[in-house]
């Protein structure tokens, strides 16, 4: 059976399928997609530290999904916009669950992880999934990825 590490950049994924779609990412419909036939190695949801109840119940129902959270602190940028800034922590998983699995898939659709996807797949000879909002990801991970599957009704509440 093919093994599988998910790796979820949960504010990107947030946001960008608020924007495109005005709806909420269902991530237990992703889940049955995305494991359907494979064996999960590890499935990582990054997020930011709670600051209400509904967070913390949102990441408490990624939990149950089968991932696990990993939490940094909200950063407020002077523009308003927020970060939890896990670029270097995603990045730094995926090399190393690259050694351990035949496809690596990231759901994400900032074009900060181009470079770590083509990385993975040149020097592990990893198979690269990328789930995005289309209209929202950068072209360059689409074009560094062996596969783009786009965001669509299947994955939305």
């Amino acid at each position: 059976m093919e093994k599988i590490a998910i790796l979820v950049d949960v504010q990107n994924i947030y946001y960008t399928t608020r924007q495109a779609f005005d709806r909420q990412f269902d991530y237990r419909a992703f889940w049955r997609t995305a494991t359907a036939d494979r064996t999960v190695v590890s499935a990582v949801a990054y997020a930011i530290e709670p600051s209400s109840d509904k967070q913390a119940s949102f990441q408490q129902i990624l939990r149950d999904v089968g991932f696990e959270v990993k939490l940094k602190p909200y950063i407020q940028r002077s523009d308003g916009s927020a970060k939890a800034d896990w670029d270097v922590g995603i990045t730094l998983d995926m090399m190393e669950f690259a050694e351990h699995v035949d496809t690596i898939l990231l759901a994400s659709g900032d074009g900060d992880f181009d470079l770590a996807i083509d990385r993975a797949r040149l020097r592990h000879d990893v198979k690269t999934e990328v789930l995005g909002v289309r209209a929202l990801t950068a072209s360059s991970l689409m074009r560094a990825t062996d596969v783009f599957v786009p965001i669509d009704d299947r994955f939305l509440i």
